[in-house]
């Protein structure tokens, strides 16, 4: 059983304007409606696939938000090791060395 989809009132009218506006002289109003079916079809058709890769993209969307979900869920949560940040030594000796002799540059070059 074939599903018949009612063309609404706006696609015919819009598919009657473009055929109209279309018309080539001496045509007859057979010809343009005829002209103006096929335009409609076309629409049909146009919004007949735009609807199927809107439920694919959605089909998409939800299995992938299916499987990030499964994934949160069942992985498991470890705790990250600390890490310790030790300071050397060895900056802190040569930091204090070097304000020790920036000092005494000072207090020599003052005296002289």
């Amino acid at each position: 059983m074939a599903k018949k989809h009612k063309v609404s009132e706006q696609v015919v009218e819009e598919a009657m304007q473009v055929a109209k506006a279309t018309q080539r002289p001496g045509q007859t109003k057979e010809q343009t409606k005829l002209i103006a079916q096929g335009i409609q079809k076309g629409i049909e058709e146009y919004k007949k696939r735009h609807r199927e890769k809107a439920r694919a993209l959605d089909k998409q969307k939800r299995k992938l938000q299916q499987t990030q979900s499964s994934a949160t869920t069942t992985e498991v949560v470890t705790p990250e090791p600390e890490v310790i940040v030790q300071q050397s030594k060895l900056a802190w000796g040569l930091l204090v060395v070097s304000w020790i002799g920036f000092a005494a540059y000072l207090v020599l070059s003052a005296s002289a």
